[in-house]
């Protein structure tokens, strides 16, 4: 199967760096018209899920293993450095940093041109549809092994 390496709605890859664009909208602000700190998590998610959608791997596909297979975050650090406003064009960043046990380590960044928006670490863990943690099987591990940090 082949893997894209850009679509218009999913990102890009650089080397093992995800690039997704997002338009601010009326919708992700408030009254004052900058973004609402929890949409940060929006902006993020939409991240961290098409690096994986480009990356070959499909939410859809693990939920129908056996056993269906999710991701789950555990751990978010998010610093805010500077307000993001109505209109703006931002760039979320991904790396998947790490796979440690069932624990995936992930470092993310919210930019508008130059400036630094917001960062996040984020920490996640790959889960059964019962909740409990699963170590990545294979396959997985094979999909994001060349976009890793090599340790």
């Amino acid at each position: 199967m082949s893997i894209p390496t850009q679509t218009a709605d999913a990102g890009w890859f650089e080397g093992r760096i995800h690039h997704r664009l997002v338009r601010v909208y009326y919708e992700d602000t408030d009254m004052s018209g900058v973004v609402y700190h929890a949409n940060y998590l929006r902006y993020f998610e939409r991240g961290r899920s098409d690096f994986l959608r480009l990356a070959g791997v499909n939410h859809t596909e693990l939920l129908a293993r056996d056993p269906p297979l999710a991701f789950a975050v555990t751990a978010m650090d998010i610093r805010y450095r500077k307000a993001a406003r109505i209109d703006d064009s931002l760039r979320v960043t991904t790396t998947y940093d790490s796979i440690k046990g069932v624990r995936l380590r992930i470092s993310q960044t919210v930019t508008r041109g130059d400036d630094v928006i917001a960062t996040a670490e984020v920490e996640a863990v790959c889960i059964d549809l019962s909740g409990r943690p699963r170590r990545p099987f294979a396959e997985l591990m094979s999909q994001l092994g060349p976009y890793l940090l090599s340790e």
